[in-house]
Parts: structure tokens; sequence; C-alpha cells
């Protein structure tokens, strides 16, 4: 009787996992995934024909159409999407300023969150206001900081205005965008930045610059670096005496002028026409670039 019982006793089912049929059917899965999956060659691949593709400024719905579904990026040992931050990037370098808007008004700040290296998988620092500034492309800066001033948090604005990035790997690490401007002259980059609420840091690189535009004798980098530093002396909440002023007191005064000479290092108080526009720097400062000639920076000189 026990063997006939044991005999017609049905098998136990297997495990859903060690069914074969469920082991081909995984197989199968897997097999379709590696072929439908890009690969890193593929990757680099199709994210350098859309470089490509943004450098010659094809049409925004197709760059977009290209980047949502074609385009891949490897990271961490496996592909994904390429990111709206990574395309700003690529528009930023190539001045592609109708896509830099697209992408600014549909994914807002996150478009300006820093991507993550490559080498080190840090993700600091204001790249693209960096980039901006780099390259001169104040018409796409005047929208990422118009988008922070709508958009963004007052912990966001400070982040991404007042950033530098640790990363080594960077071209700019340990630079905020300002100082950056600072350093290349970019003066109308500068006053965006200030406008908009960036730390004016940078006034003793902005001293050493004008220096070596006249040593250079170059007069168009003179013109910009004076506009920089006039745009810092403005925006300054407390003017504190730079180191160098000590040096060579008799060179920075005929660099400076007497009053602005004799104000940055706290022996008088800074000419009217300075105080007044900073006044205005302090609570009206998108309205400095509309002044007339004769109320410009310089003319406090």
């Amino acid at each position: 009787m026990s063997d006939t019982r044991s005999a017609h006793t049905p098998a136990r089912p297997l495990p859903p996992n060690q069914h074969p049929h469920m082991e081909l059917k995984l197989d199968i899965n897997r097999l379709t995934q590696d072929l439908v999956s890009p690969s890193e060659r593929q990757c680099e691949r199709s994210a350098f024909s859309f470089y490509r593709a943004v450098r010659e400024r094809q049409p925004v719905w197709r760059l977009e159409d290209t980047r949502s579904m074609d385009v891949f990026s490897w990271e961490d040992g496996r592909p994904r999407a390429f990111l709206p931050s990574e395309a700003l990037l690529y528009a930023l370098v190539h001045d592609h300023r109708d896509y830099a808007r697209y992408l600014l008004k549909r994914f807002t700040v996150s478009a300006l969150r820093a991507p993550r290296c490559s080498f080190c998988c840090r993700r600091s620092g204001t790249p693209h206001l960096s980039v901006a500034v780099r390259y001169d492309r104040v018409s796409i800066l005047s929208a990422m900081v118009e988008t922070l001033k709508r958009c963004g948090t007052q912990a966001e604005r400070r982040e991404l205005l007042d950033g530098c990035s640790s990363c080594v790997h960077v071209t700019d690490a340990g630079k905020s965008a300002v100082q950056l401007a600072v350093e290349l002259s970019r003066a109308d980059c500068l006053l965006l930045l200030l406008v908009h609420g960036a730390r004016p840091h940078g006034l003793d690189v902005a001293l050493q610059v004008l220096v070596s535009c006249d040593a250079q004798r170059s007069d168009a980098k003179r013109r910009d670096a004076q506009r920089c530093l006039e745009l810092l002396l403005l925006f300054l909440p407390n003017a504190t005496p730079p180191r160098c002023l000590q040096e060579e007191p008799q060179r920075w005064q005929s660099l400076l002028g007497n009053e602005v000479f004799g104000w940055l290092r706290g022996a008088a108080p800074p000419p009217l026409l300075l105080q007044a526009l900073r006044c205005l720097a302090r609570f009206g400062p998108d309205q400095i670039s509309t002044l007339p000639p004769l109320l410009q920076p310089h003319s406090w000189r």
C-alpha cells in the first residue's frame, strides 16, 4: 500500500524561480535587455552626435526629441537618459539661445543643477554660470539668473550664485561665477550676477587685473577691467582696504584717483556720486544699466 500511495502522490511543484520554463524566459529577457540596452561606446557616440546637432543649432523640437529618446550617458556601469542640465551646457558652449531658453522654461532650476563629474562622481559648484561667464554668453546668462529669481528658493539662489566647485577636474575649480567674471573682465556678466544678488567677491583680483592691463597697454582690456572694478565698488557692503594698497600707495592713487583711493584706505568718505550709486545698487540695482553716460560709475573719478 505504501508503495502504491507513493506512486500516485503528485510531485511537489518547483518554486517559480527554479521552473525550467521560467529560467528560459529569464534568459530570453536578459538577452533581449542586453541587445536593447546601449553599450558604453554607443552612449559616447550618441552623446557626440547630440553635441554636433547642438553645435549646428538644429531646431529645438528636433534636439529635444533626440535628447529624450536617442541620447544616453554612461553612469555607474549602465546607460541613463541625457539630462537637461547636460544639454544646457552644450547650448551654452555653442550659444544656442533658443534651446537654452526652452530648457530653462521647461525644466526651470533643475536645468541648472550640476551634472556628476565622470571622474570623481561629485556634484558641486555652478558649472552653468561659470561656462556662461567664460564664453561671455550674456543673453543666456540673463535667462538663467531670471529663472533663478522666478523659480528658485533662497537657498538655491545662494548656492548657484555664490557656489564654487570643489571638484579638481573642473576648469574653474574654487572660483565663483563673480570671481571668474572679474578675472576675465566680463563686465556685462558681472553686472547681471551682482544685480541678482551674487556676493561681490574679488576686489583684490580686480585691482591686479587692472594693473596687468596697464602693463600690457591695452585700452580695450583696461576699460573692461576698470568697469568690473567700478561695479564691485558699487555693490560692496563695506569697503575693506585691500592689502595691495598698503604696498604701493602712489601707484594705486594714480590708478584709482584721490577720492576712491582715500575711501578704500578708510581715510575719507566716498565721492558723492559713488554714494548715490551705491544706494541705487542697494535698492534698485536693475536701474544701473539704464543710467545716462553722465551718471555711469566711471563718472565719479
